[in-house]
C-alpha cells in the first residue's frame, strides 16, 4: 500500500545511486508501511515539530510526514542523499527542511517550535552518545516532548533493563531517572538494505515534568558511572574515590556496602547521590 504519490524507495536508491556506506553507520529501510508503523510509535504527530537524524533516502521521513507531523527537521551529512530529500520536500510543501549538519552541534531553538518529538533511525555509530546528550541537558524539561529512536537491540534492551540483569547499568539509570522507557517494536536484520549482523529495536522515552527522585544530575551521573565501571567490585571499593567516608554515606543512603552496582536500584542511587552530594 503506498503512503504517498512519490516512487518506491527501492527506486529512489537506484535512481540516486544510494548505496548504504559502512563508514556512516547507514543501514536503509526500504518498507515504507514498516517506516510508518515506526512513526505511529511516536504517539499524534499532528501539532508537533519533529527532529529526525540520519534521513538517508527518506522512508522515515516520509512516513512521519504521512502520519501527518507538522514539520520535520532532517539533518543529513551524506550529501548523496539530498536529492532524494528535496523530491520529498517538493510532494509536502513548506514540512520538510534538511539540514547538512551535525546533531551534536545543532541549535535546536533556532530550527524547532516546541512541541518538539525525535524519531530517528540512529546511525549505530553515534546513537548511544545522542542519547546520553538528550537525556543530560543543562535544564530540564528538555527542549524534546518524545523520542522515539530505532537502536541495536542490545542497546535498546540497556535502556529499559532492570536491577539485576546484566543490561543494567549508567544508561538504564539515565533514561529512567527523567523518563518512561518502553521498547515499543523490534525489527530483524532482513528490514534493512544492507541487513546488519544484529536485530534492532525501536524505544519510545516521554520525558517527565521532574526527575523520578531528587538528586544533582551531575553527581548521580559521577557516582553511577563509577559504581558501574567496576560492577563486579562492591560499592565501598567501586565508590571509594568519591568521598574519604563513602562507606558511611552508602549506609546513610539505606545501602549495603558490600552491594554491587547491578543490585542497587534507581532509588538507591539518587539516595546515595544525595549522600556524596550533602557537606
Amino acid at each position: 500500500m503506498a503512503i504517498d504519490s512519490l516512487p518506491p524507495l527501492r527506486d529512489v536508491i537506484t535512481t540516486h545511486d544510494l548505496r548504504a556506506k559502512k563508514s556512516l553507520g547507514q543501514n536503509f529501510l526500504l518498507d515504507l508501511n514498516l517506516t510508518s508503523k515506526i512513526a505511529r510509535q511516536a504517539g499524534d504527530l499532528t501539532g508537533h515539530d519533529i527532529l529526525e537524524i540520519g534521513p538517508g533516502p527518506g522512508g522515515l521521513t516520509r512516513g512521519l510526514l504521512a502520519e501527518g507531523a507538522r514539520r520535520v527537521v532532517a539533518l543529513e551529512k551524506d550529501a548523496r542523499c539530498m536529492p532524494a530529500l528535496s523530491e520529498i520536500s517538493d510532494a509536502y510543501p513548506g514540512q520538510l527542511q534538511v539540514l547538512n549538519q551535525d546533531a551534536l552541534t545543532l541549535d535546536h531553538a533556532e530550527y524547532l517550535t516546541a512541541p518538539v518529538r525525535v524519531v530517528a533511525n540512529l546511525p549505530y555509530n553515534v546513537g548511544t552518545e545522542l542519547l546520553v546528550r538528550w537525556l543530560t541537558p543543562k535544564d530540564w524539561p528538555p527542549f524534546w516532548d518524545t523520542l522515539t529512536l530505532m537502536f541495536q537491540k542490545e542497546v535498546a534492551q540497556r535502556i529499559v533493563a532492570t536491577p539485576g540483569s546484566k543490561a543494567y547499568g549508567r544508561l538504564a539509570i539515565l533514561a529512567q531517572w527523567r523518563c518512561d522507557a518502553r521498547i515499543a517494536m523490534t525489527l530483524p536484520p532482513e528490514a534493512f538494505s544492507p541487513p546488519p549482523k544484529i536485530h534492532s529495536a525501536v524505544v519510545h522515552l516521554t520525558a517527565l515534568p521532574a526527575p523520578k527522585f531528587p538528586a544533582d544530575a551531575k553527581i548521580l551521573s559521577q557516582t553511577v558511572a563509577q559504581a558501574f565501571n567496576q560492577r563486579r567490585k562492591m560499592l565501598r571499593a567501586s565508590l571509594k574515590g568519591l568521598r574519604p567516608d563513602i562507606e558511611d554515606r552508602i549506609v546513610a543512603a539505606g545501602l549495603k556496602p558490600t552491594s554491587r552496582a547491578e543490585e542497587i536500584s534507581l532509588e538507591g542511587f539518587c539516595a546515595l547521590a544525595r549522600q556524596v552530594a550533602a557537606d
